[in-house]
């Protein structure tokens, strides 16, 4: 199943990603940092939203509150809860 997420606090204004059962794959950042993204995307490709959460949460940019890596972690939580409640 394809997400969208809208991001809060960062350059990056949306997350697209496709999530199977705890997997996600093929994420794609609209703005933001186009280089550090499409890396960030690479190496999460496959990864776990468990996995995910472990190593980009919480994570800051700059004098911001959230960075585009901790956008995706909220992004896969997101997703996970909303296709695994009921």
């Amino acid at each position: 199943m394809t997400y969208t997420y809208k991001t809060k606090g960062t350059c990056a204004v949306q997350i697209t990603f496709d999530i199977d059962g705890d997997v996600i794959t093929n994420v794609n950042f609209l703005g933001g940092c186009n280089g550090n993204l499409k890396a960030i995307s690479r190496v999460v490709d496959g990864m776990t939203v468990d996995q995910i959460q472990g190593y980009f949460a919480n994570l800051t940019c700059g004098f911001k509150q959230t960075s585009c890596s901790d956008q995706l972690a909220k992004a896969v939580k997101a997703a996970y809860d909303e296709t695994h409640s009921a």
